[in-house]
């Protein structure tokens, strides 16, 4: 599915959180919702094109990025598409792995010679000059035929993509759990809104209870140039 206006792919922000909206403790432990919830991400990544998370969610957890929880083949797996803007994707990680396609978008002043290495490993995309231009990367991954995104975070990356207005959809689990901590990670960080006003408003399509989780889904409205009524 792709906006009829501005042909970008169609983004899901999918993320599990505690009551308290922490989507990991301080220390980065993010084991927060349940196996039924885990089996609904899976089936989730095998219907999109692909999945995309920040260079931190990387570093921080070494992630796959593919469908192993449930039945698949190597084929199901989304395209992995990582944003970092200095190049900063550790050549071990798993997502450089040949269980899926991985693209990473960088910025020019990346430092050429990472960009080179990591050349070797995944196909690299060139989006701005000091900061990752989001605009410019839903466009270029849409000329590939890309059409449906999982966004995964983390929670910098949520709140640009959200402020952006590229995200068309947010699904959320909530776990019964309260995890505090100013330094924690929630849904959402990045700079925020001066006023409540300015935030990015959402229309509920459907909850319900998974296990011991319950499921939000959220419609992003229309001031997202790539919402769907």
């Amino acid at each position: 599915m792709l906006s009829e206006k501005n042909k970008q792919p169609y983004v899901i922000l999918n993320s599990a959180m505690t009551l308290d909206g922490k989507i990991a403790a301080k220390t980065g432990s993010s084991e927060i919702s349940g196996e039924e919830d885990l089996l609904r991400v899976h089936k989730l990544r095998k219907d999109v094109d692909a999945i995309m998370v920040g260079i931190n969610t990387v570093i921080t957890d070494d992630p796959k990025l593919t469908v192993h929880k449930i039945p698949a083949k190597k084929q199901d797996n989304p395209l992995r598409i990582i944003v970092d803007s200095k190049a900063r994707t550790p050549i071990s990680s798993r997502v450089l792995n040949s269980d899926a396609n991985t693209i990473i978008a960088v910025t020019e002043t990346a430092n050429s010679s990472r960009v080179k290495e990591l050349k070797e490993k995944a196909e690299v995309l060139i989006c701005g000059k000091n900061s990752v231009d989001l605009d410019a990367l839903m466009i270029k991954l849409s000329s590939k035929g890309v059409k449906t995104i999982m966004l995964e975070g983390g929670s910098t990356l949520n709140y640009s993509m959200l402020i952006d207005g590229l995200v068309s959809e947010v699904r959320v689990c909530i776990a019964p759990m309260i995890a505090g901590g100013k330094e924690a990670k929630t849904l959402a960080d990045g700079v925020g809104v001066d006023y409540m006003k300015d935030s990015i408003k959402l229309k509920l399509k459907k909850s319900y209870v998974l296990g011991k989780d319950i499921i939000v889904e959220y419609d992003v409205l229309a001031n997202n140039p790539n919402y769907f009524k």
